[in-house]
Parts: structure tokens; C-alpha cells; sequence
């Protein structure tokens, strides 16, 4: 009778385990979600002169996060929204319209990054 009492208090410890595995893990991704909206954001009223550094540090964070990162679906949404801001650095300052037409297609990678997170 102890046998089996130790046995089933070891499979439930077993399985609370494995529920605060899976718990801690939805947490790392949440908390990645929340950091990698915040660094999505690029202010429009930066001087265009920063704007090739500024991306490039986002672009390094989002990288920096993705290897964090579990889940294969969300790391591989940083990872192209890091590809997509090293694309808008390289991205001649004197070309605005470029840097808009970055800006349209970028919100598509806000929008997966979105469905990926809820």
C-alpha cells in the first residue's frame, strides 16, 4: 500500500513538473512578445542620419532575442524582422521613399509577430 501511495505521489510530482516546464516556457515567450513589439517600434521623427544605426541595433536585439527564444515559429519571426531592419540600414538616407515602402512592407512582420504571440 506505501508502494503505491509513493508510486502515485511520484507521477503526480511528475506531471506538476511538467506543467510548470510548460508554464515557465509560455512566459519566456511571452516576455519575448512584449521586448520584441517594443523594439519594433521606429519613430518617425528620428533624423535620418540615425536611422542607419538605429536599425542596426534593432536589428542585433531582435537577433539577440531570437536565440532566446524556444519556439520555432517566434524565433523565426525575429529573425526576419532583424533581416528587415539590416535591409532599411543599408537603405541610403536620402532615399525616403524607400525607407516608406519599408515601413508597408514591415507591417506585414508586425502582423505575423502578432499572431505568433496570442
Amino acid at each position: 500500500m506505501k508502494l503505491v501511495r509513493a508510486l502515485g505521489m511520484v507521477i503526480g510530482l511528475g506531471v506538476l513538473l511538467a506543467g510548470c516546464d510548460e508554464v515557465g516556457s509560455a512566459m519566456d515567450k511571452a516576455s519575448a512578445c512584449s521586448q520584441a513589439l517594443g523594439l519594433a517600434d521606429l519613430n518617425p521623427n528620428i533624423d535620418p542620419s540615425q536611422l542607419p544605426e538605429v536599425a542596426g541595433q534593432k536589428a542585433d536585439e531582435l537577433r539577440q532575442l531570437a536565440e532566446k527564444v524556444a519556439d520555432q515559429d517566434l524565433k523565426q519571426n525575429l529573425l526576419s524582422m532583424a533581416d528587415a531592419y539590416v535591409s532599411l540600414q543599408k537603405r541610403s538616407v536620402d532615399r525616403l521613399s524607400d525607407v516608406n515602402d519599408w515601413i508597408q512592407r514591415n507591417a506585414a512582420n508586425l502582423d505575423n509577430l502578432r499572431a505568433v504571440c496570442l
